[in-house]
């Protein structure tokens, strides 16, 4: 009972392991470094200091800079249950795949992955998302961050170098498509995701997708665009990569199928356990259509010979075993409770928002109206700064769009227990308030 009362207390955020040292109280805001704190209210937000955390420009580091900053309270995006990692059985087996492991098994291994791991990553997805997939076609990456640079690499090999992603859409895949020499048209997402008509009008060949659950809105895409988007992709031969993000975390309604499903010679599909599992873990997949598989299995090869085998082993088993199926129904049962108290604290805390992409995920998208209370003609970057400078870290919406709209905020909900969602809730309602 002792360490099921320490976990629980870990979980919520009220102690904190140090190894040797014991255990600590968390307790006290703090100190917030000046990078983000509230900048002068005379200086329009456009013009915002360009080296600041919240600036007018985000750095290249912003989520290193973001992250490497303690609050109290944490709610960035993205994020998932780091404490609910099943720790118990990944010991129990990797000591059985080290127990089966001969000496060869040790050596360089095949740059798509390890066999096991591909055929069950192609197991998991028939099971989940509904993709009949071959394991000699998918191809074991770090993440869909290497995916989309893997991807940028091939296609700009093939003289395309523009990639349109969704306007709003995630500042990280931005930047990792920028690093990788990709110039990218902003395509406009609505009530019912994509916009198909303005990604014809601008020409593009490819497309990002994050279909089942868009970040930041949480819109899913709806059966009309899915049916206009196969038709854009059947006419013009342009490419669908699709990132299954957040797709596994739904709470109120089945899963929706993914486009890879019903497209896989147009489709890059591309998913990952960072929010299963943990990001740390860097694993993930990507299953191209057949056209692109030789040349990205060659850019994997030459970029690092192809991830670490052990781990891969070791989540196969896991995958293979029934246990990530049971990991995912008790991040879903207890992701729910951990949503549902977020919304009550926004309810209760900051009147005036308005709750996008509740269904699903592991973050929620709130907005302002300009008039409303708490905003009083701040735009979203300065509300950022200001929660982070009451202890409270959250993300800006301005982060994840080119273009302007009504100011906003980005919230994960995963990583924090309920008691600590509701006073986190209570402490950002405060911050907002503030003068």
């Amino acid at each position: 009972m002792v360490t099921e009362a320490y976990q629980c207390l870990t979980e919520d955020g009220h102690v904190a392991g140090r190894g040797r040292a014991g255990t600590v109280v968390v307790a006290a805001p703090v100190p917030v470094p000046e990078s983000g704190a509230a900048r002068d209210p005379a200086r329009p937000c456009g013009a915002l200091p360009e080296g600041a955390l919240f600036g007018a420009a985000p750095g290249t580091d912003v989520f290193d800079s973001l992250r490497a900053v303690e609050a109290p309270f944490d709610f960035t995006p993205g994020v998932p249950d780091l404490a609910a990692f099943p720790r118990a059985a990944w010991l129990r087996a990797e000591r059985a795949v080290l127990a089966g492991l001969c000496a060869s098994d040790l050596g360089y291994g095949d740059p798509r992955g390890a066999p096991a791991l591909r055929a069950a990553v192609a197991h998991w997805l028939a099971r989940n998302r509904g993709i009949a997939a071959d394991p000699a076609d998918i191809l074991i990456v770090a993440g869909v961050s290497q995916a989309l640079i893997l991807l940028a690499h091939v296609l700009r090999a093939r003289g395309i170098g523009d990639l349109a992603v969704e306007e709003p859409g995630s500042l990280g895949a931005r930047q990792h498509l920028r690093y990788g020499g990709m110039a990218m048209p902003a395509v406009p997402v609505d009530g019912e995701g994509i916009r198909v008509d303005a990604l014809r009008a601008s020409g593009a060949r490819a497309v990002l997708l994050t279909p089942a659950h868009q970040f930041p809105t949480g819109v899913v895409l709806s059966g009309e665009r899915r049916r206009e988007l196969m038709a854009w992709a059947r006419e013009s031969g342009g490419l669908i990569v699709e990132d299954d993000y957040d797709a596994e975390h739904r709470y109120d309604r089945p899963p929706v199928p993914a486009v890879r499903a019903m497209l896989p010679e147009a489709v890059a599909y591309t998913g990952s356990v960072s929010k299963l599992l943990a990001p740390a873990l860097r694993i993930g997949w990507l299953l191209p259509p057949p056209a692109y598989r030789e040349a990205l299995v060659a850019a994997k090869r030459f970029t690092d010979l192809g991830n670490g085998v052990l781990a891969q082993l070791v989540l196969a088993r896991l995958m293979e075993s029934g246990e990530l199926e049971r990991q995912l129904r008790m991040l879903r049962r207890r992701h729910q409770r951990r949503r549902d108290t977020m919304i009550e604290g926004i309810r209760r805390h900051l009147p005036g928002a308005v709750v996008h992409g509740a269904a699903a995920g592991v973050h929620l998208m709130i907005t302002f109206p300009p008039d409303a209370p708490l905003v009083r003609g701040r735009c979203d970057l300065e509300l950022a700064s200001l929660a982070l400078a009451h202890g409270v870290k959250v993300q800006p919406l301005a982060w994840h769009r080119r273009h302007a709209g009504p100011p906003g905020l980005v919230l994960g909900y995963a990583a924090s227990g309920q008691d600590r969602i509701a006073e986190g809730m209570a402490a950002l309602g405060r911050a907002l308030r503030a003068r």
